[in-house]
C-alpha cells in the first residue's frame, strides 16, 4: 500500500512545528543553563519582567498553560528565590506572583538571549519579524478555533 502525500510526515504542519520547537528549545539550553532556569521557567520570567505582577491565571493565559502545569513550575521558581507567591488581600482565591530582587537581577543576565537566538537561527531581523508575525497569526487562529469548538 502506498502512502498518499497528505499522510507523509514531511507534509505535516504539526510535525514541522513540533520538531522546530524542539530544535529552538535546544538553542536556548546553554544560555538558560548559564542563568539557572529551564525553558518553561524562562517563559514565566518573561511574563513577569513585562507585567511586574500577575495572578496564576494571568500567567497561564499568557503561556497557554493550565494551573496544574503552572503551579509546580511556580513553586520551583519560588524555591529558587526568583518569585514571590502571595494570596491576594482582595480575593483569597487568587495567588499573586511577583519577582524578588534576585528575579529582577536575572533579567540583566538574560538580555543577551534574544540576540543569541537570532544568531542561532541564521535569520535576518526582517526574516525573524516576518516569521514571528506568521506564527502569531497561526497561534491566534488555532486558539480561536479551539475556543469555538469548546462552546
Amino acid at each position: 500500500m502506498t502512502t498518499t502525500p497528505e499522510l507523509l510526515l514531511e507534509n505535516q504542519l504539526c510535525f514541522t512545528i513540533y520538531a522546530c520547537s524542539r530544535e529552538i528549545t535546544k538553542l536556548y539550553q546553554p544560555y538558560l543553563d548559564s542563568i539557572g532556569v529551564t525553558y518553561s521557567q524562562y517563559l514565566v520570567m518573561l511574563v513577569l519582567w513585562e507585567r511586574r505582577q500577575c495572578t496564576v491565571k494571568e500567567i497561564g493565559e499568557a503561556l497557554f498553560l493550565d494551573s496544574g502545569t503552572l503551579t509546580p513550575l511556580l513553586k520551583r521558581l519560588q524555591a529558587a528565590g526568583l518569585i514571590l507567591r502571595e494570596r491576594s488581600l482582595q480575593d483569597e482565591r487568587k495567588v499573586l506572583i511577583s519577582l524578588t530582587e534576585q528575579g529582577w537581577a536575572l533579567q540583566k543576565d538574560a538580555l543577551c538571549i534574544p540576540s543569541k537566538m537570532m544568531e542561532g537561527t541564521a535569520m535576518t531581523g526582517d526574516e525573524f519579524v516576518d516569521l514571528l508575525a506568521q506564527f502569531k497569526n497561526l497561534l491566534g487562529r488555532v486558539h480561536d478555533t479551539n475556543l469555538l469548538s469548546k462552546k
